[in-house]
Formats: structure tokens, sequence, C-alpha cells
């Protein structure tokens, strides 16, 4: 729109100057003035075309904005001293809107500024001139702040009119984030939905199965509907929203410390250098409930309740940018790799969970030395999914990322 309001402009205005060009034409050196005339009309006329097919706008404007100062200079060289007009404005004063509009298109807005200053002043200088008709300094001046006014008028519309358009533009991007966020986050809730009731049948049929058990082939079979009924549990982990919506950590770190002290034997809670970090939302999520599994892990398992233990729960950021979470206590430990594979805390609602958002989970412990869970979010050379790299099998290892899965190509999502 702004655009081709100045190239309307441009075609009007210089209509209107065509005969004032061609009655100062014969006045001027030959060939020089019929030279300037053709670039500076010429240049008008390719704007105009451009704003009209719309391509090469800013290329136009700006060769529009730079001849016009070029022949503002140069007018003073190109009228003989014995053939003065005394009395008229030369005809570039007709086109200098044209020329501060389009220098507004295509320069930034200090630039097309400082253009609408200074070519008006140039102009007043050249009008006091005789070849500009030998103005007094005020009228020339009067001249000059006209110019100037009206340059900078139309450099303020477009500036507004282009700030208002970007606002639009932000509005209408945020508005279709949140929208596909919400389609995102409502499709996976009936996913939810659906697995969750998948399940709890599954685990329903397996418990009356088991509760009926009569013979040792119905115990067998009971045995077969348990393990398959983990396996669907197992599947229905690491579900995430995929929302990059992000949260400050402190608002996580305040959900974590409610949950620490709402515990017989509170745990002493350290934060370090989180003011400053934010957790995308399903990650924030994942990584709640798997420290309140690791705290009720510790509670349950770390010694007999009339024991006092050491119980810490310390909250840090790390050195990818994200944050570190810590339980650690001074109970009897366990050997992690004892942990029969139906027991889920650690390896569903901890490990697995973590994992699913891009963190990791580190395990110290041993019979007697306590235990400490580190989480790690978000774990080394992990990236989003719009952001994926593929990494070699021999890389994994290194990365933290586990085994993988090997594609045709050879590499590893």
């Amino acid at each position: 729109m702004v655009s081709r309001s100045t190239g309307g402009i441009g075609l009007v205005f210089a209509l209107q100057t065509l005969p004032i060009m061609l009655n100062a034409l014969p006045e001027q050196r030959p060939g020089w003035g019929l030279a300037m005339a053709l670039a500076v009309f010429g240049s008008i006329g390719l704007l105009v075309v451009a704003t009209v097919v719309k391509r090469g706008v800013r290329i136009a404007s700006g060769l529009v904005a730079g001849v016009y100062a070029l022949a503002l200079v140069a007018w003073p060289f190109l009228l003989p001293h014995s053939q003065l007009v005394q009395s008229e404005k030369p005809w570039l004063w007709w086109l200098c809107t044209v020329a501060t509009s389009s220098a507004a298109l295509c320069l930034p807005v200090m630039w097309a500024a400082i253009y609408t200053v200074v070519v008006p002043v140039i102009y007043g200088v050249v009008r006091t001139l005789p070849s500009g008709g030998g103005a007094e300094v005020l009228l020339a001046s009067l001249d000059a702040v006209y110019a100037i006014l009206l340059g900078q008028v139309v450099l303020i519309i477009i500036f507004v009119l282009r700030q208002a358009t970007a606002a639009v533009d932000v509005a209408q991007a945020n508005a279709l984030q949140k929208y596909g966020s919400a389609v995102r986050q409502h499709a996976t809730e009936l996913e939810r939905v659906e697995v969750d009731s998948i399940v709890h049948d599954s685990v329903l049929t397996t418990l009356l199965s088991a509760a009926a058990v009569r013979t040792q082939q119905e115990a067998k079979l009971a045995a077969d509907m348990a393990r398959q009924a983990i396996s669907r549990l197992s599947d229905a982990g690491p579900v995430t929203a995929g929302d990059e919506t992000v949260i400050p950590f402190a608002r996580l770190s305040r959900r974590i410390r409610q949950a620490a002290n709402a515990f017989a034997s509170p745990f002493a809670v350290v934060e370090n250098d989180i003011d400053f970090l934010t957790v995308p939302v399903h990650a924030s999520d994942a990584l709640y409930s798997a420290t309140v599994q690791a705290m009720v892990n510790s509670m349950q398992h770390a010694g007999p309740a009339d024991v006092p233990l050491e119980r810490t729960l310390t909250m840090s950021s790390n050195l990818q940018g994200g944050c570190t979470i810590e339980i650690t206590d001074s109970g009897v430990g366990f050997d992690p790799d004892a942990v029969p594979s139906e027991r889920l805390g650690l390896r569903i609602s901890i490990i697995e969970r973590v994992t699913s958002v891009g963190g990791a989970v580190t395990v110290r412990t041993s019979p007697g030395q306590g235990a400490a869970v580190t989480i790690e979010w978000p774990r080394l050379g992990y990236q989003p999914d719009y952001l994926a790299t593929t990494f070699s099998p021999d890389e994994l290892p290194a990365l933290g990322l586990g085994e993988g899965t090997e594609k045709p190509n050879g590499s590893v999502a």
C-alpha cells in the first residue's frame, strides 16, 4: 500500500513537472540538462512500474532518492551564467516530496530521517544561487523548511503503518502458535485418555484373572497377562505434549519445595543460580513427577521411620543451560542391578519419564552407603525435534542417548 501510494504520487508529480522541465530545458547546457531530466524521470518511471508489479520496489525507490540528490547537487553546473532564470524555482523542487518518500521506502528510519533533512537543505542552498532563481535567504529557508516538514510527515506515516502491520503479524503468529499448542495438547489428552482406558482394562482383567487362579495353567496365563500389562504401562509412560511453551524454573522449584515440605521427614532444600532459568511446560511436568517419585522412594526405602536420616534436595543450573535436581539421603542404599524388573518406580516413574523429555538420570547408591538420584535437563547433546541431529551408533553412548533406533541408511534417531 505504501509503495503503490508513493508510485502514484510520483507519477502525478512527474506529469505536473514535465511542462516546467521542458520550458527550462533550452536554458541548460546542451545534452547535460536532457541527461539529468531523463535520469530523474526515468527513475520515477521505473519506481511506478516496480510498485505495479511488486518487484524490486526497494531498489527502484533507492534509485529515485539517489538520482534526485545527485541532480540537486549538479543543478548549479547545468546553467551557463549568461542564461540564468531569476524568477522561477528549479523544476526539481516539485519532485522533492517524491524523493523523500522514496527514501522512506528504501532506507532505515534513521537514514531516511537524515535524508529528509539534508536534501531539502541542499535545495535551499541551490535556491539562493543564481542558477536556482537567486531567491532571498528567507524565502529559500521557508521552501526548505516546508520540504523538511512534508518529508518528515510522510516518513512518520510510513513508519507508523509499518509498525502497525508488524504488530499485526506478531499477534497473528502468537495466536497461531497458541492454537497449535492447544491442538497438540488436546490431541495428546485424547490419546492419554484412550491409553489409560486400555491400560486400566488390561490391568483390571489381569488382577481378576490372578484372583481366580486355581491351576498351574491358569497361573501361567495370569503371569503372561501381567507381563503384557507391564509392557503397556511402559509404552504409556513416555507420552509428551510436544508443547515448547516455557515457564520460569522458579515456578517448578516452588512446586517441588511444597511437595518436599509435605513429607513427614522434610528434605533440606538448596537452590543455586535458578533465577533466570526456564523450562518447557511438558518438561517441567516430567521433572516434577520424577523428583517427587524419587523423594517418595527415599521415604519408603531409605530406612525405618524411627531412624533419623539426612535428606537433601538440591536444585541448580547446569552447563547445558538447563537445570540439575539432586535427591540424596543417608539411608541404607540398595543395589540398582538387583531391582526386579516388575518394580516400575525407578525405571518408569523416574528414568524413562525424564528421558522422554530430553533429560538424563544418574543413580549413585550401594548397600549401606545411602542413595543419590541426579536429574539433568537437558541431557548432553539433546536437541528438540525441530533442531534434530543424527548421530552414528558409535557416538550415542558418549552422548548419553542409549542405544537409539537405527534407520535403514545407518544413522540413528
